[in-house]
């Protein structure tokens, strides 16, 4: 294999192994003695593993566009398998009577750490939490323990900022145009400062301070709302919430997602934290250490999303009201509408009780977009759904101009004539088309392999949910499921994550070498 991918594969791993370790502070602050083991022999066994190999390469090459693809790929890949590591160690290790101690009281069912034996339930749990998903083997969340449900929310927030994002910001050996290359392959690719490490640690920097913002506010809004509710209970919420929030994870620290709150205004106060994550890094970054208020408006993404978001969640509240499937159609339409749009995947309703008109509004209307480039979302990107139907526009408008105009196009506060049209076009059609494809296959083998009491549409849902990286479930999803499907998932999550591209390039490579080859 190339040294190269070699040496930037490995340096993804030295910082898995450090995203291990943390729980297992959270794991001693609970007396929680086999999650601390397990989290330490599982960071450093994968930070040594990760440390040898990236000091046994030496004299690497400046990566190429292809490398920076297969790296990303190949990278991201390794990252979900070895982070699988921890929850399989912990289960493993810790006794059935400890496990059943982590079950609130009252309640008298199994501890879900005992799914966790299954390795491939350990990999499906690791690659919905890195990549951002919210999809779950942990059926009730609360019995698992607090450094685990830790684990799930931190592996969520590292992974929407991106590991090679924070591998540049920390690893300073790729200059230049190598780092450019690999910055392309999982961010945006938008620079906000004159070189790419500057502009990793400024990722990071927005990062930091929007979830720190909203650990305090979820935590106060809590208080307020619930007073209640015990305080240690509420500061071990926000934190875990605050990092879902913002990554858009979707994973929860209760046992039905935000419902278990109970509480229309706990609603409300989450509808915030899904937005702003559902908001690109660098529009936040204008807006808040630039002091570029009016891009809240002006930026045509953020524009998009909050007007998608009303209009949406008003006719998703009505088709619910129509249904009469619904208890609560708008409180339900409004909030689950905002949370696939954002791909956060927090839910509040049981979509498997939806009728399927409503089921496949916001699989189209909200789930394939998804937020904005250059945010932790998944789905097409907000951004190409608004070049496809401007470019729709522009291709009949121009129909009825004469030959001797010369025909422009202005998108996103730029002016693109005919041939860059196109090019953005047939680069946005193309993953498009893909993308679709993906769901598709998907659907076709969720309809084979589910439980005959569920529908087409329910397949459509959970399909377009792995692949957006949304979270949001009819109860497809679930440790019964065929291992085949759970497969599947897998790799829908994984390729949703990276945008496709570079897991198709990292299959060409597997079979065809890296060497061009004349189609």
């Amino acid at each position: 294999m190339n040294r190269t991918i070699v040496k930037q594969v490995a340096s993804l791993q030295i910082i898995l192994g450090f995203v291990m370790m943390v729980p297992a502070i959270v794991a001693l602050i609970y007396s929680e003695w086999y999650s601390l083991y397990g989290f330490l022999i599982s960071g450093v066994i994968t930070a040594c593993i990760g440390f040898l190999l990236y000091t046994s390469v030496r004299d690497t090459r400046e990566p190429e566009y292809k490398h920076a693809l297969i790296i990303a790929a190949l990278g991201w890949l390794m990252i979900i398998i070895v982070g699988g590591l921890p929850y399989f160690v912990i289960a493993q290790m810790t006794p059935f009577s400890v496990m059943q101690q982590f079950v609130p009281d009252g309640f008298n069912y199994q501890s879900s750490l005992l799914y966790f034996k299954n390795p491939l339930h350990c990999i499906f749990e690791s690659t919905s939490a890195f990549t951002t998903t919210g999809l779950t083997m942990s059926v009730h969340e609360p019995s698992v323990g607090k450094a685990v449900l830790f684990y799930r929310h931190f592996s969520q927030w590292i992974g929407g900022a991106g590991f090679i994002v924070m591998a540049l910001a920390i690893f300073r050996q790729i200059p230049g145009q190598g780092s450019i290359l690999l910055y392309g392959s999982e961010a945006s690719g938008t620079k906000l400062k004159t070189t790419v490490i500057q502009t990793a640690r400024s990722i990071w920097k927005v990062y930091l301070v929007v979830t720190a913002a909203m650990m305090l506010y979820i935590g106060v809004g809590t208080y307020f709302i619930l007073p209640d509710y015990p305080l240690s209970e509420n500061i071990f919420d926000a934190i875990n919430h605050a990092m879902a929030g913002q990554s858009t994870g979707g994973f929860s620290t209760l046992d039905d997602s935000i419902a278990g709150y109970q509480s229309i205004k706990m609603d409300m106060l989450f509808l915030l934290p899904m937005l702003l994550g559902g908001l690109s890094i660098p529009f936040l970054y204008r807006f808040i250490f630039m002091k570029k208020f009016s891009e809240v408006w002006t930026d045509i993404q953020t524009r998009a999303i909050i007007v998608v978001s009303m209009v949406g969640g008003i006719i998703l509240s009505l088709l619910l009201y129509n249904s009469e499937e619904v208890a609560n159609p708008i409180r339900e339409g409004v909030f689950q509408f905002l949370s696939a749009l954002t791909t956060t995947g927090w839910q509040t309703s049981n979509i498997n009780a939806w009728d399927d008109l409503s089921v496949l509004f916001i699989v189209v209307g909200a789930m394939v977009v998804g937020g904005s480039a250059g945010a932790t979302v998944g789905g097409i990107k907000i951004i190409r759904a608004l070049l496809l139907q401007k470019g729709l526009r522009w291709h009949i408008s121009k129909i009825f101009l004469s030959k001797n105009t010369v025909k422009t196009i202005k998108f996103n506060k730029e002016i693109l004539y005919s041939e860059e049209m196109n090019a953005e076009l047939a680069r946005a059609g193309i993953f498009t088309l893909i993308y679709l494809l993906f769901v598709f296959i998907s659907t076709m083998l969720t309809l084979f392999y589910m439980s005959p009491d569920y529908t087409l549409a329910d397949a459509i849902f959970e399909s377009a949910s792995a692949q957006g990286t949304v979270g949001l479930s009819t109860g497809i999803t679930d440790p019964s499921m065929s291992p085949i499907l759970e497969t599947v998932y897998i790799v829908q999550m994984w390729a949703g994550r990276i945008e496709i591209i570079p897991v198709l390039v990292l299959l060409r490579a597997l079979f065809y070498g890296t060497k061009p080859r004349i189609i």
